[in-house]
C-alpha cells in the first residue's frame, strides 16, 4: 500500500512537471510566432518610461535636500529619515502589489501603483510641515514598490527567449534615463529664484515645483498603460484566459508584421482544464479584490521552499547589500557635494551646517546640481556594456565583477578631500554599480516561475 501511494505521488509530480514544461513551451512558441519587431520597440519605450519614472520619484528627494532642509527646518537626522522613508513604503508596497500582480494581473497593478506614486508624490509638494511631507512621500513609496518589480515581470513575458536578456538589460538602462531626468530637472528648476509665490499661506519655493514635475512621468505612464497596453499573455495563459492571450499574440503579430501578407498560424492555446475551472470558480481575474494578510504571505513562503530557497536567500542578501551601498551614497551625493562646495571634507562641516539658517540655502548653487547630472550621466558606459554583453557573458558573471569593482571604489571615498575628488569617485561608483543592478534585473526575472515572478 505504501509503495502504491509513493508511486502515485511520484506520478502526480511528473504529470505536474510535464504540464509546466508544456505550458512554457507553448508560450515560447506563440511568442516566437508573433515575431520580434515594432511591438517590442514600443513596449520597451513605454515600460522604460515607467521605469524611469520610478527612478525620478526615488532620487528627487536627494536633489531637493540642499534647499528643502531650510524651508522644512530639517536636521541631518530628519534628512536621513526622509531619504529612508520612501524605501520603507517600497518594502510594504512590494509585498502587496507583487502578490496582486501574480494573482490579478500585471497591467492593472501597474496602472494603480503608478497612479499612487504620481498622485501622492505631487501632493507632497504642497505639504507645509515636515511630518505631512514625510507621510505623503511614504505613500508615494508604496506605489513605487509595486511598479519596479512588476514592470520587469510584465516586460519579460513578451520577449522571445533569445532576446530576453538583452531586452531586459535595455529596459534597465531607462533607470539611468530617470537619474539624468531628475538631475536635469533639479539643475533647471531649483536654482531659479523667480519660482516663488504664496499659496494659501504656503511659501511655494522652486524645490516644490521640482517635486510636482517629478510626478509627471508616473502619471503619464499610468495613463498610457490604462489606455494602450495589453495584459501579459503569459499571465493570461496561467489564469486560464485562452481567448484573451491569443488576442494579445495576434496583436503583437499584426504590429510586428505590418504590411506583410503573413497570418498568425496558431489558432488556439491549450489551457489545462483545472485552470479554467479555478478561474470560473473565483469569477475571473478582471477585478482587483481585497485579500487578507495570510493570502499575501502565502507566495512569499513559496519563495523559500525547495530549490527556490537557495536562490531567494542569495538574492535577498545581494539586494540588501547593494541597496545599502548604492542608495546610501546616491541619496546623499547632492548634500555631500554641497558640503564640499562650502569648503573642506564632506564630513567636516556637519555640525556647522546643522546650525545654518536659510542664508545657507539661498541663493542656490547650481554646481551642486550640475555635479548630480554628471554623476547620473556616468551610468551610460555601464548600461551600454551590459546590453552588449548580457547574453554573451551572462548575468551571473557581470554581477560578480560589478559588485567587486564597486566595493573597491567605495573604499576610495575615505581619501576624498576636494569636490573634484568627490565627483570623480561618485562617477566611478555609479558607472560600475549600475552593471550589478542590470544583472539583478535579469536574474531576478528569469529565476522564478510566472506565478511567483512579481512577488
Amino acid at each position: 500500500m505504501k509503495v502504491k501511494l509513493f508511486l502515485r505521488g511520484v506520478l502526480e509530480i511528473m504529470q505536474m512537471m510535464f504540464r509546466e514544461v508544456h505550458k512554457e513551451n507553448e508560450h515560447e512558441e506563440a511568442v516566437e510566432e508573433a515575431g520580434f519587431g515594432l511591438f517590442h520597440g514600443l513596449l520597451l519605450v513605454v515600460c522604460g518610461w515607467a521605469n524611469a519614472s520610478d527612478a525620478v520619484e526615488i532620487l528627487c528627494v536627494s536633489f531637493l535636500l540642499p534647499t528643502a532642509r531650510c524651508d522644512l527646518h530639517l536636521s541631518s537626522s530628519d534628512m536621513g529619515l526622509l531619504t529612508a522613508n520612501i524605501f520603507l513604503g517600497m518594502m510594504i508596497g512590494g509585498y502587496m502589489w507583487g502578490y496582486l500582480a501574480d494573482q490579478r494581473g500585471r497591467q492593472k497593478v501597474l496602472v494603480m501603483s503608478l497612479t499612487v506614486n504620481g498622485v501622492f508624490g505631487a501632493l507632497a509638494s504642497f505639504a507645509p510641515r515636515f511630518w505631512l511631507f514625510l507621510l505623503l512621500r511614504f505613500i508615494s513609496g508604496v506605489g513605487v514598490g509595486g511598479s519596479i518589480p512588476v514592470i520587469f515581470s510584465y516586460f519579460s513575458e513578451f520577449q522571445p527567449r533569445l532576446k530576453r536578456g538583452a531586452m531586459i538589460s535595455a529596459l534597465a538602462t531607462f533607470w539611468m534615463a530617470g537619474n539624468i531626468l531628475a538631475a536635469g530637472l533639479a539643475w533647471l528648476v531649483i536654482p531659479r529664484t523667480w519660482v516663488r509665490f504664496s499659496l494659501g499661506g504656503l511659501d511655494f519655493q522652486s524645490w516644490r515645483l521640482f517635486v510636482v514635475l517629478c510626478s509627471v512621468p508616473s502619471l503619464t505612464s499610468a495613463l498610457i498603460f490604462s489606455l494602450a497596453m495589453p495584459e501579459s499573455p503569459r499571465f493570461l495563459m496561467e489564469a486560464g484566459r485562452e481567448t484573451e492571450a491569443l488576442r494579445v499574440f495576434c496583436r503583437m503579430f499584426a504590429i510586428n508584421h505590418r504590411g506583410s501578407l503573413k497570418t498568425f498560424s496558431i489558432c488556439g492555446l491549450h489551457i489545462p482544464s483545472e485552470k479554467k475551472e479555478r478561474e470560473t470558480r473565483r469569477g475571473g481575474t478582471h477585478t482587483l479584490r481585497f485579500v487578507n494578510l495570510k493570502q499575501c504571505l502565502a507566495p512569499i513562503r513559496q519563495l523559500f521552499v525547495g530549490e527556490l530557497a537557495s536562490r531567494s536567500v542569495c538574492l535577498v542578501i545581494i539586494f540588501y547589500c547593494i541597496s545599502f551601498g548604492y542608495y546610501g551614497l546616491w541619496m546623499w551625493f547632492p548634500e555631500l557635494f554641497k558640503r564640499a562646495e562650502d569648503g573642506g571634507s564632506p564630513c567636516a562641516n556637519v555640525s556647522r551646517l546643522q546650525s545654518h539658517d536659510n542664508q545657507s540655502c539661498y541663493p542656490v548653487k547650481t554646481a551642486v546640481y550640475m555635479e548630480g547630472f554628471v554623476t547620473a550621466a556616468s551610468n551610460l558606459p555601464g548600461n551600454i556594456f551590459t546590453v552588449l554583453l548580457m547574453d554573451v557573458i551572462g548575468g551571473k558573471a557581470l554581477l560578480c565583477c560589478s559588485l567587486l569593482l564597486s566595493s573597491v571604489s567605495v573604499f576610495l571615498i575615505y581619501e576624498v578631500k576636494t569636490k573634484a575628488q568627490s565627483l570623480l569617485i561618485s562617477c566611478v561608483f555609479s558607472g560600475v554599480s549600475v552593471v550589478a543592478w542590470n544583472s539583478l534585473d535579469v536574474l531576478g526575472t528569469e529565476l522564478y516561475p510566472t506565478q511567483l515572478r512579481s512577488t
